[in-house]
């Protein structure tokens, strides 16, 4: 006889655990405890097997007979039902242990850590992968709906923050696409998304290109009242362009006094190989006087709080607008493009010597591997005449341009 809600709902517990029987296998098993649990016995390759539905009143009568129903018609096409339930009781499992944080952090560790990326990279890394966390972090990875991860982009891009969200979303696939690799989810919701953002304003690093108001600046340099250190940087950037974090994290380990060289090493590149830089008498002269102050330390620009570590890469730009300089008008990366600017304005000097000097790399392969060797000489020769340039436009005597080149 089939159950009723109300026989359902009245049940008792006795001494022993009982059934109560519905029809096509769907049992009540009533427990000792009084617990009420919906069971589906049935037959599969002549072997009897039990699934479990769920418990009452969380699954009433009527859904315990879809769920019975449902079990049979996969019977039918020849699936067991208990196998199917607990391969979803696994996935689950894994699953909750897989979360987007946990996907991540071994994205990180596997292919930006052990593949040797720069401190930078893995910096910025971190720092998008902050803006997901607090939405996504704790949800499994194979969950995550496009929805979900374009709400967060979308919070980013209405802060005005169009280029991070671009960035964000672009680690987010990287993510995904490695937890699709390791088959911790199917797909990369992240993909979908691209047309979906708002086009970043790209706005180009601030740099001096007139050489008048550059004479003005290294003037300016020349009057900074702060720290000696900060100082040297600031007098140092111009003259080697090197990028900021590469001339901050300097070591003293690094500069070949008798060849007037330092070499960066590769782990400090951008581009992950050794960059060499010719060192002009002027900037010669510059380290040696940063010697006298930190040359007792590895580092040649420590932090104030901790010689183990260098100052912050906010440090010479907070300088420069402590100056009067806006932001509008430079900022440390962009004395490399008042370099490059200059010097091949100047036509003094081969294209590929200059793109050497500022460790940039090739978009043709074939020309990169070439150009790697070369211009050694000119590049010498290019760093002491941008230094005396430099000096002649900060006494701010008449610049007159040069019409010969040098030989190459």
């Amino acid at each position: 006889m089939a159950l009723t809600d109300v026989t359902v709902r009245n049940a008792k517990p006795r001494e022993k655990a009982y059934k109560l029987a519905d029809s096509g296998g769907l049992f009540l098993f009533v427990s000792p405890a009084g617990g009420k649990l919906w069971r589906l016995k049935f037959r599969i390759a002549g072997k009897e097997k039990l699934l479990s539905l769920g418990d009452y009143p969380r699954i009433g009568l009527a859904d315990a007979r879809k769920a019975r129903d449902d079990a049979k018609a996969k019977l039918a096409t020849g699936t067991d039902p208990a196998h199917e339930h607990k391969m979803a009781k696994i996935a689950a499992k894994i699953s909750s242990g897989n979360t987007f944080q946990s996907v991540a952090e071994d994205f990180i560790a596997v292919k930006l850590v052990a593949e040797n990326k720069a401190e930078a990279t893995i910096d910025k890394a971190r720092w998008y992968l902050s803006h997901l966390t607090p939405a996504l972090g704790n949800r499994p990875i194979s969950e995550i709906e496009p929805a979900e991860l374009l709400a967060v982009l979308k919070l980013l891009e209405r802060k005005g923050h169009r280029e991070t969200a671009r960035r964000t979303r672009a680690l987010a696939s990287r993510i995904f696409r490695h937890g699709v690799a390791h088959t911790l989810c199917r797909s990369d919701p992240a993909a979908l998304l691209g047309g979906a953002l708002a086009a970043p304003i790209v706005t180009p690093r601030a740099a001096i290109l007139e050489p008048a108001k550059l004479g003005e600046f290294l003037r300016d340099l020349d009057a900074y009242g702060g720290s000696i250190t900060v100082k040297i940087a600031m007098l140092l950037a111009p003259h080697t362009f090197t990028r900021p974090s590469e001339l901050r994290k300097g070591r003293w380990e690094e500069i070949d006094w008798d060849n007037a060289v330092w070499h960066v090493p590769a782990v400090r590149t951008k581009l992950r190989r050794p960059h060499s830089v010719p060192l002009s008498r002027q900037s010669l002269a510059l380290f040696t006087e940063l010697r006298r102050t930190t040359g007792n330390f590895d580092l040649m620009f420590p932090g104030q709080r901790s010689h183990l570590k260098p100052f912050s890469e906010n440090t010479l730009n907070q300088a420069f607008r402590r100056m009067g300089w806006s932001a509008d008008e430079v900022t440390t990366h962009g004395l490399r493009s008042t370099a490059s600017t200059l010097l091949n304005e100047s036509g003094k000097w081969h294209m590929d010597a200059i793109e050497r000097a500022l460790a940039h790399g090739h978009s043709n392969a074939v020309r990169g591997t070439y150009a790697r060797g070369q211009h050694w000489d000119e590049r010498v020769q290019m760093a002491q005449w941008w230094s005396d340039y430099l000096d002649v436009l900060r006494t701010g005597a008449e610049v007159v341009p040069f019409r010969d080149k040098v030989a190459r």
